[in-house]
């Protein structure tokens, strides 16, 4: 397995406080990692280390495996809260101007424009962009130079619900058409639910948990309980109905289901055939966002 980015115990502290506390975490390359936290909890903190734009007081942390950390930083593309934009330029001229400042290639500023779904602005100011335009453009220039790695901090904060669903397109289509890595902190969590693959749970600077979105669903996915007249072999019959994988019996009578049940009734019909009685059925939802919420609240920490 390959990481664009892994830290060891890295710490950042002001005034005797701890920002950032011994957070040790791994970001898989091709994963879009989201980095979840309170206001507060030490994400922008964490994004600025990594690219040198504050000193750890302690810990470590590999980029992009180069021995050559300035080398690395020049892979990585970043966006920290509100893109520093020339307000009287257009967007192609913003690009432009970006690339010489870091001796990029301004050829690429119109193909970047396309990716970022900003070619068609023409002569309109930055000043007059949406919030949403003005993000997509901030992210635009974190792609000059064509960096192989991510990190955006909260891109979609403040917008509406269009910026944020084009927020969201964006990012799909950096990571798969264009083999991006991408470390995104946010505290929405219903957006990042949409997009990410992998989860880092940060609070009050510590790092609680990383876990997978598959690890995630299986957490906190829909369940559907049926309660049966025989849940053995209630669960026999379940299992051969195409889709349905995770099931089973929970005493003498209830039938969990944890697969996504698009129609209940080709299952209880399936179980009258098979002369199963169901005398009920009910559905719970754990809910992702109460799991970050709780993990976020942890008070053993």
């Amino acid at each position: 397995m390959e990481y664009v980015l892994k830290t060891d115990r890295l710490t950042k502290e002001y005034s005797g406080h701890r920002v950032v506390n011994e957070v040790t975490l791994n970001v898989e390359r091709g994963a879009i990692y989201g980095f979840v936290g309170k206001n507060g909890a030490g994400k922008t903190t964490f994004i600025r280390m990594i690219l040198g734009l504050a000193n750890p007081t302690s810990g470590s942390f590999e980029l992009l495996s180069d021995n050559d950390i300035s080398k690395a930083r020049r892979r990585t593309g970043s966006l920290i809260e509100s893109p520093a934009l020339y307000s009287n330029m257009t967007a192609l001229e913003n690009i432009r101007l970006f690339s010489t400042i870091l001796g990029a290639d301004k050829s690429r500023a119109e193909d970047i424009l396309k990716i970022v779904g900003l070619s068609d602005t023409g002569k309109k100011k930055a000043r007059d962009f949406s919030l949403g335009m003005k993000q997509r453009l901030g992210i635009g220039m974190a792609l000059v130079g064509d960096p192989e790695f991510l990190m955006l901090d909260e891109p979609i904060n403040g917008l509406d619900p269009t910026g944020i669903v084009e927020i969201r397109e964006l990012l799909l289509e950096l990571r798969n058409n264009h083999g991006k890595t991408i470390f995104i902190s946010s505290h929405i969590l219903g957006e990042l639910g949409k997009i990410a693959t992998n989860y880092g749970i940060i609070s009050k600077g510590k790092l609680v948990e990383e876990i997978t979105a598959e690890e995630l669903e299986k957490k906190c996915g829909i369940r559907t309980v049926i309660k049966t007249n025989n849940s053995e072999k209630a669960v026999r019959i379940l299992k051969s109905i195409k889709g349905i994988e995770n099931v089973e019996a929970n005493g003498d009578e209830k039938v969990i289901i944890s697969d996504k049940i698009e129609n209940i009734g080709i299952l209880t019909n399936e179980l009258f055939k098979n002369d199963i009685i169901v005398s009920g059925i009910s559905t719970s939802d754990n809910g992702a966002e109460k799991y970050f919420i709780k993990r976020m609240e942890d008070d053993r920490i």
